[in-house]
Parts: structure tokens; C-alpha cells; sequence
């Protein structure tokens, strides 16, 4: 078969092309570190490296979520620290004042001190985030949580009971942050009596642990009458010599009775004197209260500053602080081991992200990007190739009939 010169001369070009295009198809590869170009190369891998970085960019938006998330349970649980430790101290001071040794003006001291700390704790639970919302506002965090009310004179929550929540992977959530309502709001204050005046007697919880049972397993929210506890002051029946008495409730039914010397009868935690000279008093239980910190600190302090009151109310008063400030500690205690709880979770999670966000890289990379010592080695390979090739072209290509003819 002959061969014309244009033929030669075509088909040399064609092989030197397809050199020259495996040569920079493999130094694309190497500069790029990926296999394809486009998605005609490899529609399969194409493909499914597509979903990897998908999967690979949702995992990266989950990261910057766990970053902002721990950024908001870290100010919080400092925040709360700082609450509940400024809390112990103020029960430190209500203990203090109930040493019957201090006189007005050491507790208008005590006061002056209280009000210091209760502006310590209106400021951390109005604190804000790096983006200036309110910290325990729940979803009403664009306002202050809590204010101050001139005319009722007690701090008002602001906010509501929501609570926001971070994607952090799919399908799992943390709360962000802790609402005052939960945190601060459903504080349960002293369980207490209503009445407690009878006349010139008196009713004061001399037991508070007793006399929280017996409320506990007695109130009736639903039939107030059922609440209230009738002390009866009887004549002697012989054979006994001196007076009676009885407790009796709403039914009449008799819960206590004994001998009556005029001294206070002792009733499930309630020592309760009768007025001199009265046959009948009454007690009535309180219903259950909430109370925030901060306006359980203004009665503190009001007491602190009221010169007026009796040894009993004085007293009385500061049993309601204590136990006050005692819930609201516990309360903030709980909020902690929550938010212990969801960074224990969060840390969990970011495992697992770490780990899925290996897998994914690993997967793709596989898929699309090229093993560089492999690359480095077929572009050496397709260069040596192209220039034997022209090496070989050039050759052939000076080659004539005159050569041999001599």
C-alpha cells in the first residue's frame, strides 16, 4: 500500500495531538487535583461527588451552628454561675439579719448591701448576647427581660416562655438559651398562711417542713372553704378538770384536740396562740405562690428599712426571704444541669459531625480528585510519550528516495 506524503504528514499530526491532549489532560489533573472536567468524563462519580459536597456543605453550616450554639451555653451557664453565686451570699445576708443583736441601723446596712447585689442580678438576667438579644427574653428577645415598675414597685418578666433552638445535624435540635419565665419566674415562695391574725393571738409556722406536708397533701384549689382549719376552745367535761380544745376542718371533722393552759397549741408545723378570752379562731391555708428573685430581694430589703414591724412580723418576713432565695437557687441549680446536659449532647454531636464530615472527604476524594504521586507519574509518562513522538516525526518526516540513490 502506498502512502502519499499528505497522509504520512496527517496521520503523524493526529498522534502528536492526541499526545499533546493527554498531556495537558494529565497536567490539569495536576494543577487542579481533580480527575474530570466535566460531568460527560464520569457521570457516575460526577454524580455521586455532587451529593458528597452537599452532604459535605450542610455539614460545614452545622459546624458554624455548633460554634454559635457553644458561644450561647458558654455566656449562659457563666451568667448563671455568676446568678446563683451572688444568690448564696444574699442568703448569707438574710441569715445574718436574723441575729436578734443587730439594731436599725445595722439593718439599714444590710439593706443598703442588698440593694447593691440586687442590682448585680437585675444585670445578669437582662444580660445580652454578642448580637445584643436579650439573653433570657425567649422568643421576645429584642426586649429587656426584666423592668422595673414604679407604681406596683416590683420587677416584671418581659419576656415569654419561648426558647430557641440550633440545628446542629439532621434532625437535631439544642435549645440555645433558658427563658426567665422557667428560670426565674416559677420560683416557688414560702408555703404560708393567710391568716394570721387572731386578734391579739397569733399563727406562725414554727415548722416549716411539717407544716409543708400537711399543705402539700391538704390544699384544695378547687374548694377554698376546704382550706381553712377551725381551733375550738371547749369547757371541761368531766372528768378532766381544766379546758379543751379541738382543731377541727371544714367538715367539722376533729384532726387534733387535747388540754388548753392558754399557751400555743402546736398543729402540723403551725403554733397557734389564742386571744385571751376567745372561744374560736381560725387558720387558713395560703395558696401556693410564685415570686422572681428580685422581688423577693425588695421585701427583704423593705424589711431591712421598716422599723415598725413586730418581733413576729420581722421574723415571719425574713422566713419567707430564706426560703425564697433557698428555691430560687435551687431553681437556677436545675437550669445548670440542664444546660450541663445539652453541652454533654453538643460535644456528642460534634463527634459525630467530625467523624462524618472524615468519611465524606475520604468518599469524594476518591471519587474525584486524583492521587498526585499517580498524576505526577502518568504526566511523566504521556511527556516522554509526545516527545518521541516529534523526536520520531521529525525523523521520518526528512526522509527521500534521493537519500538511497547514489
Amino acid at each position: 500500500m502506498r502512502l502519499s506524503n499528505n497522509m504520512f504528514y496527517q496521520n503523524s499530526l493526529n498522534q502528536l495531538l492526541r499526545k499533546q491532549s493527554d498531556v495537558l489532560q494529565a497536567q490539569n489533573q495536576v494543577d487542579t487535583g481533580v480527575k474530570y472536567t466535566s460531568a460527560s468524563q464520569a457521570p457516575s462519580d460526577y454524580a455521586q461527588a455532587m451529593l458528597l459536597g452537599d452532604k459535605i456543605q450542610i455539614n460545614e453550616q452545622h459546624e458554624k451552628n455548633i460554634n454559635l450554639l457553644s458561644n450561647r451555653l458558654n455566656i449562659q451557664e457563666s451568667v448563671l454561675q455568676n446568678i446563683n453565686t451572688t444568690i448564696q451570699y444574699t442568703e448569707e445576708l438574710a441569715v445574718r439579719a436574723g441575729n436578734g443583736a443587730l439594731n436599725e441601723q445595722d439593718k439599714k446596712a444590710l439593706a443598703s448591701e442588698l440593694k447593691e447585689l440586687q442590682q448585680t442580678l437585675y444585670d445578669l438576667m437582662n444580660t445580652q448576647t454578642e448580637d445584643g438579644k436579650f439573653l433570657f427574653s425567649g422568643y421576645q428577645d429584642a426586649s429587656q427581660a426584666y423592668q422595673f415598675d414604679s407604681v406596683t414597685g416590683e420587677y416584671e418578666y418581659q419576656g415569654d416562655q419561648g426558647q430557641h433552638q440550633i440545628t446542629i445535624a439532621n434532625n437535631v435540635k439544642i435549645n440555645s438559651s433558658d427563658n426567665g419565665f422557667t428560670t426565674f419566674e416559677q420560683v416557688a415562695a414560702r408555703l404560708n398562711i393567710a391568716n394570721t391574725d387572731l386578734g391579739t393571738g397569733i399563727a406562725v409556722i414554727a415548722d416549716q417542713g411539717a407544716f409543708d406536708a400537711f399543705h402539700q397533701a391538704n390544699y384544695d384549689a378547687a374548694n377554698p372553704a376546704n382550706n381553712t382549719f377551725t381551733i375550738n376552745v371547749l369547757p371541761p367535761t368531766p372528768p378532766a378538770t381544766g379546758d379543751q380544745y379541738e382543731v377541727v376542718d371544714s367538715t367539722g371533722t376533729v384532726l387534733q384536740s387535747g388540754n388548753y393552759s392558754g399557751e400555743a397549741i402546736e398543729f402540723n408545723g403551725m403554733s397557734i396562740r389564742v386571744s385571751e378570752g376567745e372561744t374560736t379562731a381560725t387558720v387558713t391555708l395560703e395558696a401556693p405562690q410564685k415570686q422572681n428573685l428580685l422581688n423577693t430581694l425588695g421585701d427583704l430589703i423593705n424589711t431591712l428599712e421598716d422599723g415598725s414591724l413586730t418581733n413576729e412580723q420581722y421574723h415571719h418576713n425574713l422566713a419567707n426571704a430564706n426560703v425564697g432565695l433557698r428555691n430560687a437557687s435551687e431553681k437556677v441549680v436545675y437550669t445548670q444541669a440542664t444546660l450541663g446536659a445539652r453541652m454533654i449532647a453538643l460535644e456528642r454531636v460534634q463527634d459525630s459531625n467530625s467523624a462524618r464530615e472524615i468519611n465524606n472527604q475520604a468518599a469524594r476524594s476518591n471519587l474525584v480528585e486524583v492521587d498526585m504521586a499517580a498524576a505526577i507519574s502518568e504526566l511523566t509518562q504521556h511527556e516522554t510519550a509526545l516527545q518521541a513522538s516529534q523526536a520520531t516525526f521529525g525523523r521520518l518526516a526528512k526522509l527521500s528516495l534521493f537519500d538511497y540513490i547514489g
